[in-house]
């Protein structure tokens, strides 16, 4: 397909993640809906998005590129061409962001008493006096100055670490400016910014309201006290973004966990993708960075304004400024929603759905809690992808191995940016008596799934959890996801078969109600989508509704557009990637896509089918993407009580009426938010 013709049909994805930060940084923007503070949560999510896009998608295009691989995308871009494309898109969304900061946020959080100080020449004297204290008792001592020199070569720069670059000249023979004479440029320094301190430091105010100077600001106003017999000419803040993307070559890994903390200690040191630097820095040691750290043509971004803006996560914190933020939500405990060794009976009764955030997700945690006290449970069996830092759940588990109950836990070491994390609970699990398995070569194990055996009488009873989200008692109150209870005597049978293939080496034929991932899940959802298509050629009720993070899989969108054309009508909910266009004439002018970004994370995955007219309901852990349906284990499965479907129906049917936080595709790709005149 010669590249003219695909972009017509097909989206970039990178480009269209790019087009779904800007949809967070429209939160940011959004002086109509959002409070202020909730406006700087939503930037510093922009920013430390595009940090993991840089470091992960950015950072493998760049291998592709270094490695001569000729192939182009389904949207028939080179790899070159998506790397310029990112770099021109990205440089104008970086200062997208900036203006936001400095052109609104600053100016909004000074007119309700929240003073952030961008440098330190407006300090009032009390407030210069405090710093240079907090200067000397707190952060001097942890300052290591690096000088670069023949005798001292460029130090190793940490991935996304703050630091300041120096010039100055040393005081030789009568004083400094013979030296300066001598040289006809200044030397080099580097100062890193203590990572481990607070960024964000809170100066004295007036009573009723609070100010703040950055770390880095504070250490530039003492910097000469560094470099006691040099004179600083100048000082800018810098940071790199390295290429931090494992590549773990997993047949020829003895021990998996083993290899994976190597590659994690080398994470640090990937190739430079990225430098941003301060706007206006001096071009001698923009110069030095760029050949030091080896930054590849238009990777330096020279910003106006504090370097990584993830800082202001920690202002959308602060504690007494209810009313700038959004309402906390307290999700909420069903009516009657049994605990204990009731939830058995109640599970056993009726299949069980809760709708996170809304619905707590403390059920979750009492489930694997009561399986790990209750005698008669036999076993527990669990996927764990993401979990807590102080996670309940891990706690559970540990409790009941250490009570002798057999215990298996797949705990997916591959989990990115979270390897470290997992790493340690994998080590708690296995010091507590868990069978801990870290995955299976080559995949990913995505799925989120709970088994518990229980003897009931004579009888051994199979209660099963299985959700859209992670065991992630944390991002449950961030994340909008479904869990699904059941002891539905085939999805427990179906459920030992999984684990079975999980832990051992036997590949079932088939499952009866779970659709498992890389195995069936694609072929099965072709085949429910083609079927739509057949309907509508035929007259019955045709129809499909899917909720996903991401959708880039062509054969998938190749399917959507075929159903499109036979008269299916579609709509999909997708808050991140689309590669797919909608409402282009003659190929998909019966697909709307909309985008919901909004309080919370949209991550549930629910697919909804027509079937001429004998609806069927799906949840997933997978999005529709090649990683996901080919490279990873993945469950998707059937909801089968009609209560609960009504349930699912209400939640897609809330999210096709927004007019609020969605955003609806257009032809040429781009999104627009829903005409409000003839809507309420």
């Amino acid at each position: 397909m010669e590249k003219s013709s695909a972009e017509k049909i097909y989206v970039n994805r990178e480009l269209s993640w790019l087009k779904f930060n800007e949809r967070v940084l429209g939160e940011a923007r959004d002086r109509q809906s959002n409070p202020v503070l909730t406006r700087c949560k939503f930037l510093s999510i922009t920013a430390s998005n595009l940090d993991e896009f840089f470091m992960v998608r950015v950072a493998s295009l760049k291998d592709l590129l270094d490695a001569g691989y000729k192939g182009r995308d389904i949207a028939g871009m080179t790899v070159k061409e998506q790397l310029d494309a990112i770099a021109k898109e990205t440089h104008q969304f970086i200062r997208g962001q900036y203006r936001t900061f400095k052109r609104s946020l600053i100016h909004r959080l000074k007119e309700h008493g929240i003073i952030l100080h961008e440098g330190t020449e407006e300090l009032t004297e009390t407030q210069q006096a405090y710093g240079e204290k907090l200067f000397d008792r707190d952060i001097f001592p942890a300052l290591t100055p690096m000088a670069v020199d023949a005798s001292r070569p460029f130090p190793l720069i940490r991935n996304k670490g703050l630091y300041l670059g120096v010039l100055l000249y040393r005081k030789e023979g009568r004083g400094i400016k013979r030296q300066e004479k001598k040289k006809k440029h200044p030397e080099i320094a580097l100062v890193p910014v203590p990572a481990g301190m607070n960024r964000l430091i809170s100066l004295p105010a007036e009573k009723d309201a609070e100010e703040f100077i950055l770390l880095e600001e504070l250490i530039r106003r003492h910097i000469g006290r560094l470099f006691p017999s040099c004179r600083v000419v100048g000082a800018s803040v810098f940071r790199p973004i390295r290429n931090a993307d494992l590549s773990i070559a997993e047949d020829e890994a003895e021990d998996l966990l083993i290899e994976i903390e190597k590659k994690l200690k080398k994470r640090q040191w990937g190739q430079v993708i990225r430098l941003d630097l301060e706007a206006g820095a001096d071009k001698h040691l923009k110069d030095f960075l760029v050949s030091s750290l080896k930054v590849p043509a238009g990777g330096i971004y020279e910003n106006d304004g504090p370097q990584d803006l993830t800082f202001l996560m920690a202002l959308a914190s602060l504690k007494g400024h209810e009313d700038l933020k959004e309402p906390e939500y307290i999700p909420a405990l069903p009516k009657g929603f049994p605990t204990g060794e009731a939830l058995f009976a109640a599970i056993r009764k009726k299949d069980i759905l809760l709708q996170h955030p809304y619905e707590s997700f403390a059920p979750v945690v009492d489930f694997v809690d009561t399986a790990a006290k209750d005698p008669d449970v036999l076993a527990i069996k669990m996927t764990l992808y993401r979990v807590s830092g102080h996670s309940p759940i891990i706690a559970s588990l540990a409790a009941a191995a250490s009570a002798g109950k057999q215990v298996t836990v797949l705990l997916e070491l591959k989990a990115r940016f979270d390897e470290a994390h997992n790493i340690e609970w994998a080590r708690q699990l296995e010091q507590a008596g868990c069978n801990v398995i870290y995955g299976l070569v080559g995949l990913k194990t995505h799925c989120k799934i709970t088994l518990v055996v229980r003897r009931e009488g004579e009888e051994l009873v199979r209660y099963l959890h299985l959700g859209t989200g992670n065991y992630n008692d944390s991002t449950a109150r961030l994340y909008s996801d479904l869990g699904l209870f059941t002891a539905d005597k085939v999805f427990g049978e179906d459920g030992t078969v999984l684990f079975n293939m999980l832990s051992g080496y036997g590949e079932p034929k088939k499952l009866k109600k779970l659709v498992a991932a890389p195995i069936w899940l694609k072929e099965k959802l072709l085949k429910l989508i083609e079927r739509e298509a057949k309907n509508a050629r035929k007259g019955l009720p045709a129809g499909i509704c899917a909720k996903m993070n991401s959708l880039c899989d062509k054969d998938v969108i190749d399917a959507l557009y075929d159903a499109s054309q036979a008269g299916v009508r579609i709509d999909l909910i997708i808050r991140g990637i689309c590669c797919l266009r909608a409402r282009v004439p003659g190929l998909s002018e019966n697909i709307r896509v909309r985008s919901i970004v909004g309080t919370f994370l949209e991550h549930a995955r629910i697919f909804r089918f027509a079937n001429g007219g004998e609806e069927e309901i799906f949840l997933s852990s997978a999005d529709w993407m090649p990683r996901n349906l080919e490279r990873r284990v993945e469950l998707m499965f059937p909801v089968e009580d009609p209560e609960l479907k009504k349930k699912i129906d209400l939640t897609l049917a809330d999210q096709l009426r927004d007019t609020v936080k969605a955003r609806l595709m257009k032809a040429d790709g781009t999104d627009k938010k829903p005409d409000l005149r003839s809507e309420e």
